[in-house]
């Protein structure tokens, strides 16, 4: 066997190549995920006992109460890590998602449906124009909330290994695009409806009949949809193919060097415009359309109990998008897969019997165990973070600050965003940290005659971007667990070195394309 071999590109892309060789070196040598958390809890009962002891605090902007910080090392810290152990692992939000999400998504992925629909998706696209729909499909399924990572993620690497590509590059393009680019997308998604409320709450601190819509940013995200997309196919069609090129011909496993080889292969189509061995047999489009009649009727159903004004899958006054069936979303989407994998399969031969249904789905879990490890322990981790009331103190201080720079509007638009971009390192969580830092940003920048649907546009950036590189999100554990699939070899360092020149590139363009649409006075979104 030949041994893969790869040009090492000169001038500016060669230094970034080997600077983020550099970043993959050095994230690999952190411990193994499990024991970064557990390693990072020690530290944080190390940190809440010293910064007690200090009496560090903060006066919270919502009632004037004083937040202070509180120490893990105590008798009521002891208390809640050994009573709250269990809670804190059954009731963390991401486990229950992916758990159901992936009970539906193994039905369709054991099946086949998966495969076979992005085969017939993609038969006729242009080859590098299939980063481009994934990028663009992840800010559609934004929709689904918390699910898209768990179904766009292996969505992303099934697309490039059925195109001829590394695999890991397509996770990290589907990553990306859910997790840099959450706060943007052509659709109004349940996080809106939220941050909406919580802007109102924040802007009649100053003006008590003032009213923030779910759609008041609409324009801007919609646009920014778009443009994002278009920077991660940029990124991952250049600097990120030659940097996942160069891991390969670096002395990777089996596995993934017989990817590189299918990937060349690929490049090597020099002048095809189509992508090759995608035909679907006879059985598989009859399949498909069994699938798609299947997915119909049970939109249908849905749409059609959800029509009643007082249909229980409605909100409060008959409200849609703050509502049961889009807050719940994951359950549907599970659904879904659930339902039209069985259609699918039941035609091609892959579900011949009701016992193959539970296989399935037993399969598609014990896939996810080494994730499911890793949620244990940031879980623990989360839970005492959020105890000691350390992010909530450096929330507030941290918005105390700007507001007390007295810098023009323009400087404090992008210290807003760098500000909350480093804060979101480590208070993952958007509605938490808006609920935190909103009731600041948002009068104090009202005082400066900025409206509140204008800050909302600046937390959508800074709330979005640095998502993609913070080993805290317990989504980039998720992300990386799957890219292990592919190459077991990969730490953190690895995700880390793929995600961080999108993010930061994200985060340069996102904030020019907020400060040009400001300074031609764009409305950002119907009424705003």
């Amino acid at each position: 066997m030949t041994k893969t071999t790869v040009d090492r590109p000169a001038g500016s892309v060669g230094l970034t190549l080997r600077l983020l060789g550099v970043v993959e070196r050095v994230g690999n040598r952190l411990p193994h995920p499990f024991w970064l958390f557990v390693m990072l809890s020690g530290f944080l009962l190390a940190l809440s006992w010293g910064l007690n002891a200090l009496g560090v605090s903060a006066q919270s902007p919502t009632d004037g109460a004083t937040v202070a910080v509180r120490s893990l090392v105590s008798d009521a810290g002891v208390t809640m890590m050994l009573e709250d152990l269990i809670d804190n692992y059954a009731t963390f939000p991401p486990l229950g998602v992916v758990l159901v999400v992936m009970l539906g998504v193994s039905v369709a992925d054991k099946a086949g449906l998966l495969t076979a629909m992005l085969r017939a998706a993609l038969a006729k696209v242009p080859v590098k124009a299939v980063t481009f729909m994934i990028a663009m499909t992840g800010m559609v399924a934004h929709v689904a909330s918390d699910a898209a990572f768990v179904v766009m993620i292996p969505l992303g690497a099934i697309a490039y290994r059925s195109v001829g590509r590394n695999p890991v590059l397509g996770a990290v393009v589907a990553f990306v695009s859910v997790s840099s680019g959450h706060a943007a997308s052509p659709l109004v998604t349940p996080s809106d409806a939220t941050l909406a409320a919580l802007t109102t709450a924040a802007a009649q601190t100053i003006d008590p009949h003032y009213t923030v819509t779910p759609v008041a940013n609409y324009y801007f995200s919609l646009v920014s949809a778009i443009v994002l997309a278009l920077v991660i196919t940029l990124l991952a069609e250049t600097l990120l193919s030659r940097r996942v090129a160069m891991m390969t011909a670096g002395g990777a496993p089996a596995g993934a060097a017989a990817e590189a080889e299918g990937e060349g292969r690929n490049e090597r189509r020099t002048g095809e415009d189509e992508l090759p061995d995608l035909t679907l047999t006879d059985v598989e489009r009859r399949g498909l359309r069994g699938a798609a009649f299947t997915a119909l009727a049970l939109v249908a159903a849905i749409a059609a109990a959800a029509v009643p004004a007082g249909s229980p899958l409605r909100g409060e006054h008959g409200a849609i998008i703050d509502s049961p069936l889009v807050h719940n979303i994951a359950v549907l989407l599970s659904l879904l897969f659930f339902a039209t994998g069985i259609a699918y399969g039941r035609a091609v031969g892959a579900v011949r019997t009701a016992k193959d249904i539970p296989d399935m789905m037993a399969l598609g879990l014990r896939e996810l165990t080494p994730i499911l490890v890793l949620f244990f322990a940031i879980s623990q981790f989360l839970a005492y973070f959020k105890w000691t009331s350390i992010g909530e103190v450096m929330a507030i201080s941290g918005a105390r600050l700007l507001d007390s720079s007295g810098v023009p509007a323009t400087l404090i638009f992008v210290g807003v965003i760098l500000v909350v971009s480093v804060m979101n390192l480590v208070l993952t969580s958007g509605s938490a940290m808006w609920a935190l830092i909103g009731p600041v940003f948002v009068p104090m920048l009202m005082l400066l005659h900025v409206a509140p649907e204008t800050t909302w546009a600046l937390y959508r950036i800074a709330d979005s971007c640095t998502n993609a590189i913070t080993p805290m999100s317990p989504y980039f554990v998720l992300c990386l667990g799957f890219v292990r699939r592919y190459r077991p070899t990969a730490g953190i360092g690895t995700l880390m070195s793929l995600t961080l020149p999108v993010a930061l590139s994200m985060l340069v363009v996102w904030t020019l394309l907020f400060l040009a649409w400001y300074s031609l006075g764009l409305p950002f979104g119907p009424g705003a």
